[in-house]
């Protein structure tokens, strides 16, 4: 079993419920402890939840001051171009909520990246107040799945997905040739709650694939919380792939 599956009419209903989720963990997170920490993805279907996160309805529903934003990976190309993450972000959901800059962790996918990999987990030490040895508990990791069964930039047959003990790290993805930062899989098994997102025919066969494999065969199946939980987040088109539709 892959975790709790969670399935919706389409993207749309799909980006709602999401969004609830990440506003109900975030909250009850600062409630009980004062502080709370949300990881970030990229692509379309987050965009949409960004979208639903900075809009008039859901802006005021967490006291964003008090928590922090990360991101599981990140393009090696500066802020200020279409392929990054974190401008992405910034247009649709953090110029909208009014979060502190203090509260916002980029990676700094201008730099060369060995030394962006190594400076973002220099930030994320020190922005968790974590010892040297230790691993961080984000409250809330947002995923995507690609096609090929990639999380973050945990792209199958790279070096990335064998690292133990580093919580960032860079990779070389000899399929896009590029190279990109991203979190490692201890990092974010470390955390206290995952939440992928599958939406669309395109991704439907691999989330199949996944869902009815033993054996881990690609780098989604590694995602497997120490403690925490994990939630997989997938549309009518992505169900009904599997043979059959429950609706939520």
């Amino acid at each position: 079993m892959i975790g709790e599956i969670h399935t919706f009419e389409n993207a749309h209903t799909l980006a709602g419920g999401v969004a609830g989720r990440i506003l109900e963990t975030l909250s009850e997170a600062v409630t009980t402890s004062g502080t709370a920490s949300l990881v970030l993805s990229g692509g379309k279907t987050p965009r949409d939840v960004y979208q639903l996160l900075g809009s008039e309805d859901c802006r005021d529903s967490v006291p964003w001051s008090l928590v922090h934003l990360f991101w599981g990976d990140e393009r090696c190309v500066p802020p200020t171009m279409p392929e990054s993450n974190y401008r992405m972000a910034k247009e649709v959901l953090l110029d909208a909520i009014g979060i502190p800059e203090r509260n916002i962790h980029r990676i700094h996918g201008e730099a060369p990246p060995q030394d962006a990999a190594r400076a973002y987990e220099r930030e994320i030490r020190s922005a968790l107040g974590l010892r040297h040895d230790a691993w961080p508990h984000f409250t809330l990791v947002l995923l995507g799945l690609g096609t090929d069964g990639h999380v973050a930039s945990l792209f199958p047959g790279t070096l990335a997905l064998q690292e133990r003990k580093r919580i960032v790290t860079e990779v070389y993805v000899e399929s896009l040739k590029s190279s990109r930062i991203t979190l490692t899989f201890p990092a974010l098994n470390s955390a206290e709650e995952i939440v992928v997102l599958v939406s669309g025919k395109l991704k439907a066969p691999i989330f199949q694939k996944i869902r009815s494999s033993d054996t881990p065969e690609y780098p989604a199946q590694l995602v497997q919380p120490v403690s925490g939980r994990v939630h997989w987040y997938i549309d009518r088109e992505v169900a009904e792939a599997g043979g059959g539709w429950d609706a939520p």
